[in-house]
């Protein structure tokens, strides 16, 4: 995790780190949301609609090693192009509960959401917290929505480097890196952080916060100034506040736009 780009709220970086709360990604009929195993990818949901639940720590691929489990944004990226091939499903609803996890892959499936509108209605519902990578992934559905108690936003990103060099000094631990290429153990754990790693970090998540704050201004039909300025500047915003900074499209319960997108199509 140690120099990793993180979009994830910061009380939850020991979640990603030890994988507690590994992400759902599945494609799920209503009756089965959060419950019971996962439909057929392609598989739309009575009436139509296909499900998808972006539930819990976000990463591209899953997670595997001690911790073991969970499915990565590889797998969401599937079963929405599966979803979209498939002629008996007419909407898409993504069903997001997420504090948000890695940037890797957040991209490239964003994009991928966003060019899909217009071939399929799609929304996205936060229920209840769409922070950071979520938003990003969210914010792209043609229709994006918070339940009355729910929350969204956190966009930023950050860096944590851990410097574990007083703390193995005390131990009696020295380590010596032997390395080739100037900048190769740059960052290590090992040593205090130079000025100018840390200025390298700084550029990393600067680059990534503006890949964020573009896309988010593309995905709601602002400017990325309004966005770095107007949407909660890395806070959580709830629902009235989100809906106030454009940060949303409504406050509706899950059922609610399903109902909807289920009516959308008679």
């Amino acid at each position: 995790m140690s120099d990793e780009i993180l979009a994830i709220m910061p009380e939850h970086i020991g979640s990603y780190a030890g994988l507690i709360n590994p992400p759902e990604l599945l494609a799920l009929a209503p009756s089965a949301r959060r419950s019971g195993g996962p439909a057929p990818a392609a598989a739309a949901a009575a009436g139509g609609v296909a499900v998808m639940g972006l539930v819990g720590i976000i990463r591209q691929h899953p997670a595997t090693g001690l911790f073991g489990g969970g499915a990565g944004l590889t797998q969401f990226l599937q079963a929405f192009k599966a979803a979209l091939a498939d002629d008996s499903c007419t909407s898409i609803l993504i069903d997001v509960d997420s504090p948000g996890g890695s940037v890797y892959g957040v991209e490239e499936l964003a994009s991928e959401i966003y060019a899909a509108r217009g071939k399929k209605r799609i929304a996205a519902v936060a229920n209840s917290l769409a922070a950071s990578a979520a938003y990003w992934i969210a914010s792209a559905a043609g229709e994006f929505y918070v339940t009355p108690g729910g929350e969204v936003g956190s966009i930023g990103v950050y860096v944590a480097h851990m410097d574990r060099s007083k703390q193995l000094r005390k131990a009696g631990v020295d380590t010596k890196l032997v390395s080739a290429g100037k900048y190769k153990v740059e960052g290590n754990p090992y040593q205090p952080l130079a000025p100018e790693a840390r200025k390298f970090l700084q550029s990393r998540v600067d680059d990534y916060y503006s890949k964020f704050t573009r896309a988010v201004a593309r995905n709601r039909g602002v400017s990325a100034l309004t966005v770095r300025n107007g949407m909660g500047q890395g806070r959580i915003l709830g629902a009235d506040a989100a809906k106030a900074a454009g940060m949303v499209d409504g406050i509706a319960t899950f059922d609610d736009v399903a109902r909807r997108l289920l009516s959308s199509r008679r």
